[in-house]
């Protein structure tokens, strides 16, 4: 007799990490490889937690601590939001989280139902339609483009047919990069609160912006959930940690789930991470960096026939439509990978209707390859 086993992991492969498992086999035949596929830093995490770590290593026990983390880092996070947002956030708010994986998971079972709905952008970051789906709450897709800066408005949401118990916004965006300005978030939070609908907003990736400051939704929404991380801006990825600052109400819901779910956030890196806001001289240079890669991708990809291309207002990709290339962007990918050498990531994993049309390119790698790939990408073209 056949055992049961649960639909719940019935859910879509997060596509770009079969992308890299295939360049790093290409890699592993010692073929070249330019990794434009995969959306994280290359650079270390600040010297100041590093040293941090170290010392901890030597001093510290290391056990578990409290689910919602270390008080200092939560008073710090705290400081965060006074310092660069101008808004008060009570630390006991604040969830520290297994990166911002842990967050969304705790944000979601603690607002919504099996048979819930929850509306996102597409394209859009597909972590959050697979961790729905698996908790048995229906996704609302809000298929979005260049004329709301693939961004979704209250507009969309007043279009959809039936009640929206959820929404997530991600400003700048994964995959184009695209930012809601302060009004467009007021917009929102003020339909969601007219509405009766929880707002999450995904915030992983401020402080990496080229045209201005992102907003927080903590400015304009208090009972909004927000989701960050030091993957990101803070160059921490293998750190595994994040934070939420959830509504006052459930506090407890959201501790008893975290103590159950993960017992605590990794100790070291929390140790280390609270050195993170005092380096930002350090991952300024970075985001330098990165505006100068995007400038390279912008003037370069259309002359390798990547000519509609996403406003990347902040974050470090580029969402590029390729319908003039291909109808199969998967294997669009797996030829210019094999071509060229270029890893890049088909659309498919970011929007399940469209996303065949497109294909993204993440520059937070070096400024050389940069150069190289665009290189190589011009002479698939001709």
């Amino acid at each position: 007799m056949a055992l049961k086993t649960s639909n719940r992991g019935a859910i879509d492969a997060f596509i770009v990490m079969d992308v890299m498992r295939a360049a790093n086999a290409r890699e592993a035949l010692g073929e070249d490889v330019v990794h434009l596929e995969v959306g994280q830093p290359s650079t270390p995490a600040p010297k100041a937690v590093l040293q941090a770590a170290r010392d901890a290593l030597d001093s510290e026990l290391l056990g578990y601590t409290d689910a919602f983390g270390v008080p200092h880092l939560k008073e710090a996070i705290a400081g965060h939001y006074k310092t660069t947002y101008g808004v008060e956030v009570d630390p006991a708010r604040i969830a520290v989280t297994t990166g911002s994986s842990g967050g969304f998971v705790l944000a979601f079972l603690s607002a919504f139902d099996v048979g819930d709905r929850v509306a996102l952008a597409s394209p859009g970051y597909p972590a959050y339609r697979n961790i729905l789906k698996a908790l048995g709450i229906d996704v609302v897709n809000l298929a979005v483009g260049p004329d709301s800066n693939y961004q979704p408005t209250p507009e969309m949401l007043a279009a959809v047919d039936g009640d929206i118990d959820g929404l997530i916004i991600a400003s700048p965006s994964n995959p184009t990069g695209t930012m809601i300005d302060g009004p467009g978030l007021k917009a929102l939070a003020d339909y969601c609160d007219a509405k009766g609908i929880r707002l999450i907003s995904d915030e992983i990736y401020h402080g990496i912006t080229f045209e201005g400051d992102a907003h927080s939704m903590a400015e304009f929404a208090p009972d909004a959930f927000i989701v960050n991380s030091f993957s990101k801006y803070f160059s921490m990825t293998g750190w595994r940690l994040g934070w939420l600052i959830f509504p006052k109400p459930l506090s407890r819901a959201i501790e008893c789930l975290a103590q159950n779910l993960f017992i605590s956030p990794p100790t070291l890196s929390q140790i280390a991470a609270a050195k993170a806001f005092e380096c930002n001289d350090e991952l300024q240079a970075s985001v330098a960096r990165y505006k100068i890669n995007r400038d390279i991708l912008l003037a370069e990809l259309p002359k390798a026939g990547f000519d509609k291309l996403s406003h990347a207002e902040g974050a470090f990709y580029i969402y590029a439509d390729v319908s003039a290339m291909t109808d199969n962007s998967l294997e669009f990918c797996k030829h210019v990978l094999k071509e060229t050498g270029v890893a890049i990531t088909p659309g498919i994993d970011f929007d399940e209707n469209r996303g065949h049309h497109f294909v993204r390119f993440s520059f937070a790698g070096s400024t050389d390859d940069m150069k190289v790939a665009v290189k190589r990408l011009q002479s698939l073209s001709r």
